[in-house]
């Protein structure tokens, strides 16, 4: 059955708003418009100290916060899904905060934030700057883990030097007023799109709240009060009716929306058959620029080898912790597994996974819609695999298995579910070389999006002379705007040094899953794309698993750790760790 290929269409939020407060809107955008060349004319080291206090206020608020977050999304706030809220909603926000402070400091003294390399050159003359780890600190709490960014074809070193910071080498030419339209999924978002607006672009800012998660605005206003004092940032709320009177706003220089294709689309060129024919002549009603990240059908392609029994459930716990994480609201959790038709291990494999999902509580489905897209993928696949309680709001884990690979259409490949659900396809190969060639036309050409994606290989498979450089030459080869290599794409977006968005160069009548990139705390130019790389199996499992049973102590320790980095408090983030 033919699909509209894209990620979740818009829902409605919490309420609906039938009118639109336009003098207060006018006002916000005023306001900060009133101090856009100020905001310009601040010398890095005043913003680093604004940095500093932002990281201070985050953390005085961090357990409300979380508190509010976890009555909505129906979570303890001490258990294994509180701790993964504390770190997804505040902590990565935090780690921003203190990446961008950095670049500050660095900028302040010597022109440019300083990276901590190496730098190596990689296929289709590209370069790969190593940015994780950036510190003694990282190598212990982030041990095995690495992350590079590549740059587009033909930039050398030189170029990216000379081009960093180009926010602060003519900061009144970047000066201007940006629209942040924040997502509604994970706390974090709006703010961390914030920050990357006032701090790499140099733009000052109105951040609209969703209505999914507007709940959380006093707590953001306590947390970026630094800004706001400044006058550099106002935070509203409201729905459809204010967004769209914010984007044709005369005072707003340029947007930036996390959400759907549905929705870049319907700010671009308007809704309805309208909006349909404005896009097919490629005649916007938006002119201004307009940056986005707006999802994908993630995949995570399994290199076919001979794993251990320990091996499998390791990864098993990896994947099953990739769609529970959130409750499967999350842009970048997969979608579809992609194995080796012939893969000796994978009906193990699978069976290890479905027993895993067995093992975590299953979650309160928050987000509106979620429902209506999982039965829309259940009318395609009735047979799919449910698994857990299924009580009210609260649904339960869903695999769909042995998706037709030959179906191009499905709706497995080609609709972002946006729900705690994922499914499995098997590719035909002739071998391993064979699988890896075919999985990344098959990733390139057919799932639908370019954000994120993950491919596990078990170390002898990486290190084999042949399908070792076959496995790096797919990773150079495979469009996304980040790839782990062992480990969870979703680190890409933790880091903060390393760049989030879609892979470059979609245009506005294809957007798919959006265009420019946040995060990128060294401030680079022109970045490509982001690979993280980590253990095949890590001793002891991440604390961001969705099976740690010490997640909510460990989480809180490393918050703490991040807000004031200390080598006193290594022993006990570790010790905490090892109890997981």
């Amino acid at each position: 059955m033919s699909q509209v290929r894209g990620a979740a269409a818009p829902t409605s939020g919490a309420q609906d708003y039938n009118s639109v407060d336009e003098e207060a809107l006018d006002r916000a955008v005023a306001d900060v418009r009133e101090h856009v060349l100020d905001w310009a004319q601040t010398p890095a080291s005043v913003r680093a100290e604004i940095l500093q206090r932002i990281v201070d206020d985050t953390f005085a608020v961090a357990e409300e916060w979380t508190s509010a977050a976890c009555i909505a999304k129906g979570y303890d706030p001490q258990s294994t899904e509180g701790g993964e809220e504390l770190f997804s909603g505040i902590g990565t926000f935090l780690r921003m905060a203190q990446s961008f402070r950095h670049s500050m400091l660095d900028i302040a003294s010597t022109g440019r934030p300083h990276y901590p390399g190496p730098v190596r050159h990689k296929p289709g003359n590209r370069i790969a700057i190593q940015v994780v780890p950036g510190s003694a600190f990282d190598k212990i709490l982030y041990g095995g883990m690495t992350g590079e960014v590549w740059m587009e074809p033909g930039v050398d070193e030189a170029q990216v030097r000379s081009s960093q910071a180009a926010a602060y080498q003519s900061p009144t030419t970047h000066a201007g007023v940006s629209l942040v339209l924040g997502a509604g999924n994970v706390g974090s978002l709006g703010p961390r799109d914030v920050l990357s607006k006032l701090f790499a672009e140099g733009k000052v800012v109105v951040l609209k709240a969703n209505p999914v998660n507007e709940y959380l605005v006093p707590y953001w206003e306590r947390a970026m009060a630094a800004l706001i004092e400044r006058g550099v940032l106002r935070i509203v709320k409201g729905g459809a009716q204010v967004g769209s009177y914010l984007t044709h706003h005369q005072g707003i220089d340029d947007i930036h929306v996390t959400g759907s294709d549905k929705t870049h689309d319907a700010i671009v060129f308007g809704v309805g058959e309208e909006g349909e024919r404005r896009k097919a002549k490629n005649e916007p009603l938006v002119t201004k620029p307009v940056s986005c990240e707006l999802g994908n059908v993630s995949p995570v392609v399994i290199v076919p080898g001979e794993w251990t029994r320990k091996e499998i459930i390791f990864q098993a716990k990896h994947v099953a912790t990739m769609v529970a994480n959130n409750a499967g609201f999350n842009c970048l959790t997969p979608r579809i597994i992609i194995t080796h038709k012939d893969w000796a291990q994978r009906e193990e494999f699978l069976a290890a996974l479905e027993e895993v999902f067995a093992s975590i509580p299953t979650r309160k489905a928050y987000y509106p819609g979620a429902t209506q897209r999982r039965d829309a993928v259940l009318a395609a696949h009735p047979d799919a695999h449910e698994i857990g309680a299924k009580d009210g709001d609260v649904i339960p884990w869903t695999l769909v298995r042995d998706v037709d690979a030959a179906d191009t259409n499905d709706i497995c490949l080609n609709v972002e579910a946006f729900c705690a659900l994922t499914a499995e396809t098997a590719l035909e190969a002739t071998s391993v070389v064979d699988f890896v060639q075919r999985a990344t036309e098959f990733c390139n050409n057919v799932v639908w999006g370019t954000l994120s994606m993950t491919l596990l290989a078990d170390p002898r498979t990486l290190k084999d002379p042949v399908t070792g450089p076959v496995i790096e030459e797919a990773i150079a080869d495979l469009r996304y705007g980040s790839i782990g290599v062992n480990l969870w794409h979703a680190m890409s977006f933790a880091f903060s040094s390393t760049a989030w968005g879609a892979y470059p160069g979609h245009p506005i009548t294809d957007i798919q899953s959006g265009t420019g990139f946040v995060g990128n705390a060294f401030l680079f130019a022109q970045p490509q794309k982001s690979v993280v790389r980590g253990p095949f199996v890590a001793t002891p499992a991440p604390a961001w698993f969705a099976t740690s049973s010490n997640s909510g102590v460990v989480m809180r320790k490393l918050l703490a750790f991040e807000a004031k980095p200390s080598w006193l408090k290594i022993p006990g983030l570790l010790v905490a760790a090892l109890r997981g």
